[in-house]
């Protein structure tokens, strides 16, 4: 098992919330996560990473929302109100991630997460911390700490 694959918990098994980027489909750790909520339009902000699709106001707090398929660069995504936000907390930094549809709560032994293929490119394998093979599906689980460094690197300072 990965360095990555070990940190996800105890042996009673972890939660992860699926969700879908395009036809694939990834998770996070239940615990990152502090909500799910619908498509709403974001302001953009000059000079801004191209993953960043701006900012939205939750709840009196101005919260970046970060596209993921373009910041994994699969595609560029034209948000809809069939989109979805799913806000996480890096250390203290709030941020809303723009994926297709949330899929699933799974509950996962960590010994049935799976190194990252040693074929996989090292940014790829940087974004990747295990797969999950469950039934039929592939499941990515990302390392929410790698897809954003700029927001954990300033919560580190």
């Amino acid at each position: 098992m990965s360095e990555d694959a070990q940190h996800f918990g105890s042996t009673e098994g972890n939660e992860f919330i699926a969700f879908c980027i395009g036809e694939q489909e990834y998770c996070l750790d239940i615990m990152a996560i502090r909500e799910i909520r619908g498509w709403t339009p974001a302001t953009i902000l000059p000079n801004s990473p191209d993953y960043v699709q701006g900012v939205i106001n939750l709840r009196g707090s101005v919260l970046p929302i970060v596209d993921l398929a373009r910041r994994l660069q699969i595609k560029d995504t034209e948000a809809t109100a069939r989109h979805v936000i799913i806000i996480t907390q890096i250390g203290t930094q709030i941020v809303g991630l723009l994926v297709d549809s949330v899929s699933d709560i799974l509950t996962v032994q960590k010994e049935n997460i799976q190194a990252t293929p040693d074929v996989a490119s090292e940014i790829a394998a940087s974004f990747i911390g295990g797969v999950i093979a469950m039934d039929e599906r592939m499941i990515s689980v990302l390392a929410l700490e790698n897809i954003l460094p700029n927001f954990a690197k300033s919560e580190a300072a």
